[in-house]
């Protein structure tokens, strides 16, 4: 089990299977709000699909292949980030999110993806991370700039949604250009 403590209220934790019926009630009052950019979401529509996924993902942890962890807010699940399709050799991942619409805009995802990539590129050394999102879908966009991630092509065309063809940004971040978080300026801290 992988954990990693955010703040007081704030942790990412490897879902278990106890963790279903909560799970599925965050994707299910959220599905209209992830719909957009998700395609898991309309194949997502019982409980059992839920332990399923959570079956899944333990053993791509037991595997080293993949890493879903959920986000906990209060002791309540409100999102999930995952590192998938692990390249050991090339040691580079890419990473995913998403959070119930009630929580968006807090800066919870920016939070827990700084100490989610601290943690990628620390524990299992990985030397580059990617978030790949479509061109509308501009929050992504914003959250990958400002982590730090750099475009490093659009692929057109390359993404089924709903449906409907969709090109897919690629952006990528290598360790060597990630600032982690215990040299960050203390909050509140300008540089003018």
């Amino acid at each position: 089990m992988v954990s990693i403590l955010i703040d007081d209220i704030l942790l990412l934790r490897s879902f278990q299977p106890d963790d279903t019926p909560e799970l599925f009630r965050a994707v299910d009052e959220s599905r209209q709000h992830l719909r957009p950019w998700l395609r898991w979401v309309d194949a997502t529509t019982r409980q059992e699909h839920i332990l399923q996924f959570i079956q899944r993902t333990m053993q791509q942890l037991h595997n080293q292949e993949a890493l879903e962890l959920g986000i906990v807010h209060n002791r309540k699940i409100i999102g999930g980030i995952g590192m998938h399709n692990w390249d050991h050799s090339l040691k580079k991942a890419y990473i995913g999110y998403w959070i119930r619409k009630e929580y968006e805009g807090q800066g919870i995802v920016y939070r827990c993806l700084q100490h989610f990539i601290d943690f990628l590129f620390e524990k299992p050394g990985l030397n580059k991370i990617e978030i790949h999102f479509m061109p509308a879908n501009t929050r992504s966009g914003a959250l990958a700039q400002r982590l730090g991630c750099k475009i490093e092509g659009v692929i057109r065309q390359s993404y089924l949604m709903n449906g409907k063809l969709e090109d897919l940004v690629i952006t990528g971040l290598l360790k060597s250009e990630w600032i982690p978080l215990k040299h960050l300026p203390p909050k509140g801290f300008t540089n003018s």
